[in-house]
């Protein structure tokens, strides 16, 4: 992660003392990069929602202090305290439980007394804006629920935090419900159109530690994407950093120099050729805003039917009628970009042991597989078929318009 490139001065005995923070937000347009309740940054229509891919942007932040040479013996809670301004002394409290407060690179209870020359890092849950929230009584597919925490198969189109014109309807207005009243605390989330599992923390120490986890980049997170176009090796990686496009500031764009965005990994493995098209799995090592939309165009290959990264025409394939309206049929079958977060495990807040959980392809985008899967095949079977005389007319219409 990037540091910003102000320094700013801590109070504190009278000593100057460096202090960095690191913010996971992305550049939200319109100023919006204060945390919604839960963490995150507002939704909305027209490219401004702000859901992240499966990410954790501007759900956390993470600040890091240096103790001057001058610094008396003070315990580390009360050291934080003093430079973290506004911020809620049980906030503290639950990242020194969560171990997500380090000093030197190790983490520390709050009894400690930090010392001259201490740098001292800590990750924390962006607090909640006030923002009026109802509960609606609305069906979401809970997987697994405990004391802390909820695991979510969220459906294609749902909204997953109210905003900008998106009050109503979303998941968090559904947990709400389902929660008698209570806020869901959200660690990340995935696109309106995205459908797939979304961890949701029911307690602010389980959303601390599993924040620390999305910020060090160990969930483990696998998509399926159908893409447009044939992959040369079976696998491989995307790299690229990753932010807000300079021509469209509502869309997300791959800078390769690394002068501007954030980094971002993207691993995948071709599971399906379909001729025009391949089913693909995608791991993500890092969670940044649209990433896996936004590296797929990057490397040429559109998620099938994502409007905002040029998926939603015929990229690859014939000119034939017949082929064009067996490619709309699928674009009416799903009407959205081909991404389901199917694979999710994380270190439990409690149990601190390893959990895992997995999402089978929804019906709309396994009705589009199965039919590319049946062209693939009738296209191999009919590759040596002479052309119909149709067929014929529109290939030599299209000759005489090349030449």
């Amino acid at each position: 992660m990037k540091k910003e490139d102000k320094e700013q001065e801590a109070a504190g005995s009278g000593m100057e003392e460096s202090i960095s923070r690191e913010d996971s937000g992305n550049g939200f347009p319109h100023g919006a990069d204060s945390p919604m309740p839960g963490g995150g940054t507002p939704d909305g229509e027209e490219g401004q929602e702000e859901e992240e891919e499966e990410e954790a942007q501007g759900l956390y932040e993470h600040f890091r202090f240096s103790a001057d040479p001058g610094q008396a013996p003070l315990r580390l809670d009360k050291f934080l305290v003093d430079r973290l301004s506004g911020t809620a002394r049980n906030r503290i409290q639950n990242a020194a439980k969560a171990g997500n407060i380090l000093v030197n690179g190790k983490a520390e209870k709050p009894n400690y007394k930090v010392k001259p020359g201490d740098v001292v890092a800590v990750v924390l849950p962006n607090p909640p804006r006030h923002v009026e929230l109802v509960a609606e009584n609305i069906p979401v597919n809970i997987v697994y629920e405990d004391e802390q925490l909820l695991v979510v198969d969220k459906a294609p189109g749902m909204v997953v935090h109210p905003g900008f014109g998106n009050f109503t309807g979303t998941l968090v207005n559904a947990l709400m419900y389902h929660l008698g009243g209570e806020k869901p605390l959200l660690v990340h989330r995935i696109d309106k159109d995205t459908s797939g599992l979304l961890l949701v923390a029911k307690t602010e120490e389980a959303q601390t530690f599993l924040a620390r986890q999305f910020f060090d980049h160990v969930i483990e997170r696998k998509y399926y994407a159908l893409v447009w176009g044939n992959f040369v090796e079976d696998e491989g990686t995307i790299e690229g950093n990753i932010g807000r496009s300079v021509q469209d500031r509502k869309v997300m764009a791959v800078y390769p120099a690394g002068d501007k965005g954030k980094h971002a990994v993207t691993h995948y493995r071709v599971l399906e050729r379909m001729g025009y098209v391949s089913l693909v799995e995608c791991v993500l090592e890092t969670g940044r805003t649209h990433q896996i939309r936004c590296h797929m165009k990057y490397a040429k290959h559109p998620l099938f039917n994502d409007s905002v990264y040029g998926g939603d025409r015929i990229l690859k394939g014939t000119t034939f009628t017949k082929y064009k309206q067996f490619v709309e049929n699928c674009f009416s079958l799903l009407p959205r970009q081909a991404l389901h977060a199917a694979t999710l495990g994380f270190e439990h807040p409690q149990t601190r042991k390893k959990v895992r959980f997995e999402s089978p392809v929804p019906p709309d985008m396994a009705q589009v597989l199965e039919k590319w899967r049946n062209y693939s095949r009738i296209r191999e079977y009919e590759e040596d078929m002479p052309l119909t005389q149709q067929e014929l007319r529109e290939k030599e219409k299209l000759m005489n318009i090349k030449r």
